[in-house]
């Protein structure tokens, strides 16, 4: 009795199956028929992330300086944050302007309209513009790493001084085209009659060095800091896409 029951069940399990495989077999002839006429094959939903971490609400700005100078963005973003704190209303007490402070006669050496000088984008681009035109100053300081603490000292107390600086370096018998314990010592002596009165040293006393010594040094441990976390930031999201098909890089 039981087995002439169990029949049926049988019987309605094996339509079912079959019912299944055969659709199973109509959906992937079906798929193949779309793709053999052209038409457009349905593809899943996107999560597109961007390839860049937020540092500061200025961050599409550094990147457009950067891609028209060649710089790292992180390298302008550091300037920025050592400069200002990300700050657009800064104003130093010598007059330097905005998230990159820069001074408002460098603004108009760059053509720059006094209408603009507050204006967030007007104010990074100049101050890589500027950056580009100290490195081409320093072009002849082979290594790179050397060469960006010149511009950075250059940037924070203008070229003409560290340019003293350099003569008097090589002048007793110093290299001249290394910053740390050669021009940066010289740069501290320039406050001091003996060198700043040398007819080498062209632009006079200079007592800011403090502040260009601690400026350098700081973009160069805040730009490390954001490099790294975006190197880091980077990686995740490779990690991210390589685990989802779903996700994609913003271009």
């Amino acid at each position: 009795m039981r087995a002439r029951h169990s029949i049926p069940g049988i019987l309605i399990l094996l339509l079912t199956i079959g019912a299944i495989s055969v659709y199973d077999i109509a959906s992937r002839q079906m798929a193949r028929n779309i793709e053999k006429s052209g038409q457009e094959v349905v593809e899943p939903e996107y999560t597109y992330l961007s390839p860049f971490m937020e540092l500061s609400p200025f961050d599409e700005h550094f990147r457009e300086a950067a891609d028209s100078t060649g710089y790292d963005w992180t390298l302008i973003a550091a300037i920025a944050f050592t400069e200002s704190r990300f700050d657009s209303t800064a104003i130093s007490d010598a007059g330097a302007q905005g998230v990159m402070q820069v001074m408002p006669k460098t603004m108009r050496g760059f053509n720059v309209p006094d209408s603009l000088h507050s204006d967030n984008y007007t104010n990074i681009m100049t101050a890589a513009k500027l950056l580009k035109s100290l490195e081409r100053r320093f072009r002849y300081i082979k290594d790179p790493d050397e060469r960006i603490k010149f511009i950075l000292a250059s940037y924070n107390a203008g070229f003409g001084y560290i340019h003293d600086a350099m003569r008097l370096a090589k002048k007793y018998g110093y290299d001249r085209y290394k910053w740390d314990a050669n021009v940066d010592s010289f740069l501290i002596h320039m406050s001091q009659p003996e060198y700043y009165t040398d007819s080498l040293c062209r632009n006079g006393e200079f007592n800011g060095w403090r502040e260009t010594l601690s400026f350098v040094r700081k973009v160069q441990n805040n730009w490390r800091k954001f490099s790294t976390l975006q190197q880091n930031y980077t990686d995740s999201i490779m990690l991210v896409v390589a685990n989802d098909s779903t996700k994609r890089i913003m271009q």
